[in-house]
Parts: structure tokens; sequence; C-alpha cells
């Protein structure tokens, strides 16, 4: 069993196009279910002057595989959401 902030301990690669795309900032539950549905990511800045962060979402069905160090993705094209 993992803990939250075992996850973020964790490097997000997409398998897609070997980017990496950072650490888990966020998740998103379900609490009908009471299962994570999704993971949050900040986007990389491409301006000095973004003052605002942006976030990929990474919906949990495109996990591929959680190692000790990285949590595979594959994810064609990443949803951003402020």
């Amino acid at each position: 069993m993992l803990k939250a902030s075992d996850f973020k301990n964790k490097e997000v690669i997409n398998l897609a196009n070997s980017e990496k795309l950072g650490y888990i900032n966020d998740f998103e539950i379900c609490t009908s279910a009471g299962e994570i549905s999704a993971i949050y990511v900040p986007e990389k800045q491409t301006s000095f002057l973004n003052l605002k962060t942006k976030y990929i979402r990474i919906p949990w069905n495109k996990i591929q595989g959680i190692g000790d160090d990285v949590i595979l993705v594959n994810i064609e094209e990443s949803t951003n959401i402020d």
C-alpha cells in the first residue's frame, strides 16, 4: 500500500514520447467509489512572466506502472487545466 506522500516523491514519465513530466502535485478522488481517478502534474513553464501555474490532468487508467522512483503513464495528448 502506498501513501499520498509516497506518490509525490516519484517522477512521472510519459511512455508515449519519453518525456519527463515532473512530480505529482495533487490527486482527484472519486468520493462515491473511494478511488483516485486522476493525478495532477504542474505543466512546465514556457514563459518567465507566466505567473499562473497550469496542470496536466492524467486519468488513473493512463497509469501503466508504478515503480520505486517513477510512475509511468501513457498519454498521447495532455489535458491542461488552470
